[in-house]
């Protein structure tokens, strides 16, 4: 196997994004960038130097989250590239859907949708490498990403986990931390962690008939819940209250 793409790390670190995002640069002359970013001009800056050698660019973007798509305009009007990426994302001049092809001067990415931590969301799978580009689907440390934005969500993030399975990857690069060398101990960690959710949710709403999410939030995520992180939580209490309860139906 090769050695690992090249990237540059927005200087947007924080409690959802890590030490930053990753923008992922696969290929020498033809090149696909992966996840612009934030639209930080100093972040832009450095992907156009980086890129300098570059003939042919294309961006692709996993999904629409400003910390992975807002820096794409910005940086495919310096380049004169186009941005690619999942129906349903803005900044989109080219959607792509499952299975279709990237292709790089260091072999091609196949779009792989893998909806759950956004309705929008695809990871590019790197056959040659039996890598994968993961965007938020899994993070570079820890055991969850954020699932909450719409119903299903829960459901399909479950779905998307289980997809990887297949791929017989010998690594995941995350758009957030590390990369994961070992995928399908990273897969069954993000996956227990979810399903714990789950089982969680099913002995609260077993326990407390009629409790509301207000309630669920001390239960689930305890008294001292940073402020900042409270809108997230309940969304995400949302959606696992709403996957329990379709489960039972």
């Amino acid at each position: 196997m090769g050695g690992h793409p090249r990237y540059v790390t927005a200087g947007n670190p924080g409690p959802f994004t890590l030490d930053g995002t990753r923008t992922y640069l696969v290929g020498a002359k033809q090149v696909a960038v992966i996840d612009p970013g934030p639209d930080l001009d100093e972040h832009v800056a450095s992907l156009v130097s980086e890129l300098a050698e570059a003939e042919e660019v294309v961006i692709v973007v996993t999904h629409g989250h400003a910390d992975h798509a807002s820096a794409a305009p910005q940086l495919a009007e310096r380049l004169g590239a186009e941005v690619w990426g999942p129906s349903g994302v803005s900044v989109v001049d080219r959607e792509l859907e499952d299975g279709d092809k990237v292709l790089t001067d260091e072999g091609h990415l196949v779009v792989l949708h893998t909806a759950g931590h956004a309705r929008h969301h695809i990871s590019l799978h790197w056959p040659d490498r039996q890598a994968l580009f993961a965007g938020d689907l899994l993070l570079g440390e820890g055991d969850t990403t954020w699932v909450g934005e719409y119903p299903g969500c829960v459901a399909d993030y479950l779905t998307s986990l289980n997809r990887l399975r297949y791929l017989e990857l010998e690594v995941i690069y995350p758009a957030h931390g590390d990369s994961l060398k070992d995928s399908t101990e990273a897969i069954n960690r993000f996956e227990g962690h979810r399903r714990n959710r789950i089982e969680q949710m099913e002995i609260m709403l077993a326990r407390y008939p009629g409790v509301t999410v207000e309630q669920l939030l001390p239960l689930m995520h305890g008294y001292k819940l940073p402020e900042a992180a409270k809108r997230a939580a309940k969304m995400s209490l949302v959606a696992l209250k709403e996957h329990v309860e379709t489960e039972n139906r």
